[in-house]
């Protein structure tokens, strides 16, 4: 899905650089209560990144399994780096990690996904990182949610997610458990005011 939908030149779908907030309704637990930024949506599908729900791993152990620190480096690691934020970003390739970072890291292979938003998923961004010449803003991601074609307009005129423009200081946020009230926040609801029943606000 990632390498037929996501593509650096491309016309963006309606639904790009737009946060998706999970309805009650949404009863598939890979996405309750979630909030999904779409990166890409077009007539062969769509993708994006779940926003709030934390993974175990660090950036140390990514580091270590793409052996690009040996452990005595790692270790040496400063705290703002050792701590770099490491987030599930879907049930789909889970393995493969993704950045979503602030437009002022570019290489080659960076794909801009909103006005100010871009997403890397080579090495060189993870290496960039590593030695503090990444972007300003940035959080890793493994895996991602897909669609097929017209699979999310299926689901969002069912109710299943709210839409509204996505918003960077959100995407970036690392209080992961506070985002979905937030995102809500953003549309003037709060998660008490939807019921299963509830259409678009």
């Amino acid at each position: 899905m990632a390498t037929t939908v996501l593509h650096k030149t491309r016309e963006r779908g309606f639904l790009d650089g737009q946060f998706l907030i999970a309805m009650p309704s949404m009863f598939d637990s890979n996405f309750a209560r979630t909030v999904i930024f779409v990166c890409a949506h077009s007539e062969d599908g769509a993708m994006g990144f779940v926003l709030n729900r934390p993974q175990q791993l660090t950036f140390p152990d990514v580091l270590l399994h793409l052996q690009i620190l040996d452990e005595e480096e790692a270790i040496r690691l400063p705290p703002m780096t050792r701590d770099f934020q490491i987030q599930a970003g879907g049930p789909v390739e889970t393995g493969r990690g993704f950045v979503l970072h602030s437009d002022d890291y570019l290489s080659d292979s960076s794909i801009p996904v909103s006005d100010d938003i871009c997403l890397t998923a080579t090495l060189d961004i993870v290496r960039a990182i590593s030695r503090g010449e990444g972007p300003l803003k940035a959080t890793m991601l493994l895996g991602y949610a897909g669609w097929g074609p017209g699979q999310l307009e299926s689901e969002i005129a069912q109710n299943g997610w709210l839409t509204c423009p996505a918003r960077e200081e959100l995407i970036f946020d690392r209080a992961l458990d506070e985002k979905y009230d937030r995102a809500l926040e953003l549309m003037g609801v709060s998660s008490a005011m939807l019921s299963t029943d509830a259409g678009h606000a």
